[in-house]
Formats: C-alpha cells, sequence, structure tokens
C-alpha cells in the first residue's frame, strides 16, 4: 500500500506534457520519425523531388520553415486550408469553446451545437435539403451518400465518372476512377460502373438499365482539374430524376467557397437540384477533422424509418461539439469576410495571367480554373529540340514533366504547388481564399520565370527532373 501512494504522489507532482518544448527538442527531425515508424515509401518520395521541408509556422497562406524562409501555401492542405493556417477568428471561438466547459459525445441527447450548424449548412444550400448528417471526413461522407442512395431506391448501381476521386476508403475507392490507387485493392464493390465525364448519352444509357441507385460526380473533378461543359450538371440531375436515380453532388473539394460560389454546382444555374450533397475538407477551418452530408427529407425518411432504425448510420465522433463550433466559426468568417466572391476574383487574376502567357511558351497548352481551383497543363511543344526533351521524360516517366515546374516552383520561389494526377501533365492551384493581390503576383512571377527556364534545353531543370526520373527507374526495378 506505501508503494501504491508512493507512486500516486509522483504522478500527481510530474510537470505535465510541454508541447512546445517536446515540438522544440525534435525540430527537424520529422523524416526520421517518419522513416522509422510512419511511412518509408513517401519519406523517399518527398526527398527524391526535394519536399523534405520542415514547416514550423502558419500563418494564413504562408509557412514558415526551420530556418525561417517564408513560403506561399498554392495547395492549402488538398483544399482543407480554404481560410488559411490558423485563422484568428476560429481559434478565438475554440479558446472560448474549450473555456466553456461545454459537454460533448453525451450521444443519448441531441447536441445543440450540431443543430445549429445543420441549420446555418442548409440555408448556403442551392435548394431544399432537408436533413444533415456529420461525418469526420469527405471519405466518410461518400460512404454515408452511397448507403443513402442504396437503401432510398432499393437498387444496387452507383455511376461515377472516369478520373473521379472520391476518397479512398472501400465503398469510395470502388468508384474511384484513377487505377492508380485502385491497383492491389480488389474486389471491390459491386455493381460500380464508370462512364466519361461530360458525357450525357453515357449516363442516360446507365440509368435506362433501370438499376442505378445514384450517380456521383464531382462538380469540378479535383484529378486534373476538369470542368463541367455549361449544362451538364443540371441535364445529369434531371436525367436522374426521370430514371428514378439520386443525383449526390461530391462537394468535399470544390465547395465552401473555393469556386466563387458556396457550392460549385451552383455555376451551373439557379435550378440545380441535388439530391445529397456532400462536404467536408475546409468546413472546420481546417482546425479538426469534421465533413456534412445534406440530403432530402424522403431519402432520410427511408433510411432511418422507425425508431428502432433511428440509429441505423452511425459514427462515434459525429456531432463532437467541437468540430461544431469550428464548423460554425468557418461558416461566419467566410461571410464575414466575403471570402467566396474573393474566389472569384482571385482565381480569374491568376487564370487570365496564366492564360495570357500560351503564347510566349511553348509547353503551356492550356489554363483551366473556376475560383480557385487552378488546373495548368502542359503539352508537347512544336520545336525540335522541346520536343526531343519532351519524349526523352516521358519515356522515363509519364508523370514526370510537371514535376519540372513545382520542383523549382519551391526551390527557388518558396511555393509549394502539386501535380494534379497520375500520368497527366497538368500543374493544380488549390490556393487558400485569404490570398492577396500580392501573393498573386508573386506565383505569376514565378511560374513565368519556371517557364523560361524549362524552355532552355539542355539546362539544370532538365538535369534535375532527368536525375529524378532514373531514380524512380531504379525503385521500380527493386
Amino acid at each position: 500500500m506505501d508503494t501504491l501512494l508512493k507512486t500516486e504522489a509522483k504522478i500527481k507532482t510530474r510537470p505535465g506534457l510541454d508541447i512546445r518544448a517536446l515540438m522544440k527538442e525534435n525540430e527537424g527531425r520529422n523524416y526520421l520519425l517518419h522513416a522509422e515508424h510512419v511511412n518509408p515509401s513517401n519519406v523517399r518520395t518527398l526527398r527524391t523531388i526535394g519536399f523534405d521541408r520542415c514547416y514550423v509556422r502558419a500563418e494564413g497562406p504562408y509557412l514558415w520553415d526551420v530556418k525561417g524562409v517564408k513560403y506561399l501555401d498554392l495547395l492549402a492542405g488538398y483544399g482543407v486550408f480554404n481560410l488559411g493556417r490558423n485563422h484568428p477568428e476560429i481559434r478565438r471561438v475554440l479558446h472560448e469553446f474549450l473555456d466553456a466547459e461545454y459537454p460533448s459525445l453525451v450521444k443519448m441527447e441531441a447536441p445543440l451545437l450540431s443543430g445549429l450548424l445543420a441549420a446555418e449548412l442548409k440555408k448556403r444550400m442551392p435548394n431544399p435539403l432537408d436533413t444533415v448528417f456529420f461525418t469526420n471526413s469527405g471519405a466518410e461522407g461518400v460512404e454515408t451518400a452511397l448507403k443513402y442512395a442504396r437503401c432510398a431506391t432499393g437498387k444496387p448501381g452507383i455511376i461515377h465518372c472516369l478520373k473521379s476521386f472520391h476518397g479512398l476508403s472501400y465503398g469510395a475507392l470502388s468508384i474511384n476512377g484513377d487505377d492508380s490507387f485502385r491497383s492491389g485493392f480488389a474486389p471491390f464493390l459491386p455493381e460500380c460502373r464508370a462512364i466519361p465525364f461530360n458525357d450525357l448519352d453515357a449516363l442516360e444509357k446507365e440509368l435506362r438499365k433501370g438499376d442505378v441507385a445514384a450517380f456521383i460526380v464531382e462538380p469540378v473533378q479535383g484529378k486534373g482539374v476538369n470542368l463541367p461543359s455549361p449544362g451538364y450538371l443540371l441535364a445529369a440531375i434531371e436525367l436522374c430524376h426521370k430514371h428514378g436515380a439520386i443525383f449526390i453532388d461530391d462537394e468535399v473539394q470544390a465547395g465552401m467557397g473555393r469556386t466563387g460560389r458556396f457550392l460549385a454546382i451552383e455555376h451551373d444555374g439557379p435550378g440545380v437540384d441535388p439530391d445529397i450533397v456532400v462536404l467536408s475538407k475546409s468546413l472546420s477551418g481546417g482546425f479538426v477533422p469534421v465533413g456534412a452530408v445534406l440530403a432530402k427529407k424522403w431519402i432520410h425518411e427511408k433510411v432511418f424509418s422507425s425508431m428502432q432504425r433511428s440509429v441505423v448510420h452511425s459514427s462515434t465522433f459525429s456531432q463532437g461539439s467541437f468540430a461544431m463550433a469550428a464548423g460554425l466559426a468557418a461558416l461566419d468568417v467566410i461571410e464575414r469576410e466575403g471570402l467566396v466572391k474573393r474566389a472569384e476574383v482571385c482565381g480569374n487574376k491568376i487564370g487570365e495571367g496564366l492564360t495570357a502567357m500560351i503564347p510566349k511558351f511553348e509547353f503551356l497548352k492550356s489554363v483551366r480554373w473556376r475560383g480557385l481551383m487552378v488546373g495548368i497543363e502542359f503539352g508537347e511543344p512544336r520545336s525540335l529540340v522541346l520536343k526531343t526533351a519532351w519524349a526523352i521524360i516521358h519515356k522515363l516517366d509519364k508523370s514526370l514533366f510537371p514535376q519540372a515546374a513545382i520542383i523549382p516552383l519551391l526551390d527557388k520561389h518558396h511555393i509549394i504547388t502539386q501535380v494534379a494526377g497520375h500520368h497527366i501533365d497538368v500543374v493544380k492551384l488549390l490556393p487558400p481564399l485569404v490570398i492577396s493581390d500580392e501573393d498573386v503576383k508573386w506565383f505569376l512571377t514565378a511560374f513565368e520565370d519556371v517557364l523560361t527556364q524549362m524552355h532552355k534545353f539542355p539546362g539544370p531543370a532538365w538535369d534535375v527532373i532527368a536525375d529524378i526520373g532514373k531514380m524512380a527507374l531504379t525503385n521500380r526495378a527493386r
């Protein structure tokens, strides 16, 4: 007993975790720790392309590394940080919430904050959507939507688009249009069928089979930033309703104001009428994982059809009060700071600035954008010397060429971007909605410089890419 009392006394007097001291003590050890404990393969990838930086501070659209170098983040955590990092207003709300010592996840209750957030989300929809289910991620939201659709219609078929991305859990992976993510994980959820994006005839052909529960589509495809033709989404909704199928609008990346509308589907006009809308990523301002699935009443009533089925679909951390508070704060910031309009204005400045460069640079094929969701596509050049460079790089690796842009953007200009997908020559931008005009100029000036260097062959940019290609081939051979 004496030993036990002494142990308890030591625990009570031991100082608690000092997280700042712990981070400072281990500063710069990120990649050593990940190589040993988390994902060695990803560490090799990041080191190969020179993205193995250690960031220690973040504010708005900026990051600072251990050396004090400032970076412009045009990737925004794959769209999580629409409001920038560490937004002061959301931090204030969350501090106040924590100080209130408010209960969360009681479960046998109807939580106040989730009801308030659901009401605020419904106000922002382009059509009447009656109920909201809260999730922990976009993939979980997609899983929810698939379950809803099959239960509500009694049909098995799920139609999605080639090149689609809806997440990497099993149901979401079953409707993923990129084989590089699917390889090694078959068999998938049955009755999931892919059609070309922007092809209404292909959609109607599938719907006529009579077994389709839902058509799920991104209003702007994240992999490649592929835009729908005008009227495509509106017509797709009408076809779904004609054939008794549910239209699922996956706004996980394109929603929350990113495209210059609260939902990207709103670009198709005031008559859009999705049956289910899935949101996530920036819903909490990046502070805590959260997502939302908004659905029409008739769908909800088919799923939750009785008191016995009132929790037939659920999730342990759904409706957590901390996440709900963050969501309410994020919606308030988006509205008060006019960030939806800002996304449209800044997106047009970036898109038009890039388009103006096309006549000057052979590699620059096209620019696609909707608000602050931007895809920059490269294409085969005209001149013989550059054609040779293009052929050499694509022979080494079909995904390699865009690295010639994103590596110097990071190394020389301290701007973070990404390649938009496997085997496509597209660089993708997902800037925070809080970027300034100076940030836009920073990027456009840097990108023009990078393009200038890419058009010098042979040259340093090509040497780096060739070395990476050879390393990739060596790794595949192992």
